[in-house]
């Protein structure tokens, strides 16, 4: 094997991440005018946002076995050709079932990504880097949205500008794909498949060729392909369903109080709240360099604060956030300082959401499940945050029509609240303990129950 620069190796590792990050928020620009030139209705603007969503479900649920069977090497690949796919049907679409369709293709690339590119770069790593590898994942996917963001002001001013917003993700595509034809295969998969001189080569080229550490990370490496790994029964057994009712909580409670719903529909809200068009893009914008920002420091302080404190006070922050601006909202037609007001607790909600729930649900989903069942558990948690997603994102246009803004967010705002409980109930912390100190916890809560 030829030695491959490790800087190369994460950048496209992270290219997956920019781009899961883009498609993911590159609609809430793209509704805008989508809806004018399809003629949209409530609920078919629901369906083109959330169509993406469906095929994450997908994606996340298939992705987690077939990477398992065929390597994390050429899941990459495919996820970056049906990106394409997705992204090329998108922006050629020339009715509203053919939108859907593309973008229910693009989904399944999401939905893989956000399964496959954490754990492809988490194997990859060594040891020490390994957090700062994973973090910088998500870190990509808000620097994603934020481009998402540039590209919708840009080009918000041409008539089919829409359809350039949705195409122009094939390019990043394409990068992804041809770098990902020299990037090496992860070294669990390879021991896995006993080629064992091959994961020894990914890991000297990974290490600087220290071969103390190689060694003795590939002895765990073989240790822990020892494991056989547990299946539906071990998941929802009585030992597991700790770690279990954690997952499946978080990852509802993360969509259920509103983030993803502000992320892509933010200018359509500043719209409904008397800014125009091109200045609610322009403000979009701008929230997404805060959020690149704090999920930024948010990355640097993961380890030196207690999950469930991160939790705690990310609800409280993003429930009093929500109340301010559902009241800024009820004014927002009276007062001209009222629609800043209301962009300003937005911009808020958001930065808790990203230094908080935003990493903390996805971090604490590897942590809590044992080491036999981690991955099928995760996988599930990821399906169920995918499809809290989708129904939330689907609802709100029609939850807007029904209430409005000003009383829809305060819904939002009461389940942040009922999130507290939630994690102070069912949560218990991860932070600097061992795989052994979580399976201790974990028997420790299933015998009480």
């Amino acid at each position: 094997m030829r030695k491959i620069s490790t800087g190369f190796i994460y950048f496209f590792g992270a290219l997956g991440g920019l781009l899961f990050g883009y498609d993911t928020g590159v609609i809430s620009g793209a509704i805008l005018f989508i809806q004018k030139q399809l003629h949209l209705g409530s609920w078919q603007q629901g369906f083109v946002v959330s169509a993406v969503l469906l095929g994450a479900i997908l994606g996340a649920a298939i992705i987690r076995p077939s990477s398992d069977k065929y390597g994390r090497k050429k899941l990459l690949l495919l996820s970056s050709i049906i990106f394409f796919i997705g992204a090329i049907g998108s922006a050629f679409s020339p009715d509203f079932w053919t939108l859907i369709i593309s973008r229910i293709i693009l989904g399944m690339a999401v939905g893989a990504a956000s399964a496959l590119i954490p754990t492809y770069l988490e194997e990859l790593a060594p040891a020490n880097k390994r957090g700062g590898i994973s973090s910088l994942f998500q870190l990509m996917v808000m620097t994603g949205i934020l481009l998402a963001y540039i590209t919708n002001y840009t080009f918000s001013g041409i008539y089919t500008g829409w359809r350039w917003m949705l195409g122009f993700a094939a390019i990043p595509a394409v990068l992804l794909f041809f770098g990902g034809l020299i990037l090496p295969e992860s070294p669990r998969f390879l021991v896995k498949e006993n080629k064992d001189k091959e994961a020894e080569e990914v890991l000297l080229n990974m290490n600087n060729n220290d071969k103390d550490a190689v060694n003795a990370e590939l002895l765990q490496i073989k240790e822990q392909a020892k494991i056989k790994s547990g299946g539906w029964s071990e998941l929802f057994s009585k030992f597991a369903r700790p770690s279990l009712i954690i997952g499946i909580g978080l990852a509802i409670f993360q969509q259920i109080m509103g983030c993803n719903t502000v992320l892509y529909y933010a200018p359509t809200i500043f719209t409904d709240v008397g800014f125009g068009v091109s200045a609610a893009l322009l403000a979009h914008i701008g929230i997404g360099i805060f959020n690149v920002i704090v999920t930024a420091i948010a990355v640097a302080i993961m380890d030196k604060i207690d999950r469930t404190k991160m939790l705690t006070v990310g609800a409280v922050g993003m429930g009093i956030s929500l109340f301010i601006m559902s009241f800024a909202m009820k004014f927002s037609g009276k007062f001209s300082s009222a629609a800043i007001i209301c962009v300003i607790a937005l911009t808020i909600y958001i930065a808790f959401f990203s230094a908080t729930w935003g990493p903390v649900m996805w971090v604490m989903i590897g942590e809590v499940f044992p080491l036999n069942i981690r991955g099928l558990g995760n996988s599930f948690s990821s399906v169920i945050n995918w499809a809290a997603n989708m129904l939330v994102s689907l609802t709100f246009p029609s939850l807007l029509d029904l209430f409005g803004t000003g009383s829809l967010f305060i819904i939002y705002g009461l389940l942040c609240f009922i999130s507290i409980w939630f994690v102070h109930k069912y949560v218990f912390e991860t932070r600097n303990r061992s795989l052994e100190e979580i399976e201790a916890k974990l028997r420790q809560k299933s015998n009480e129950n």
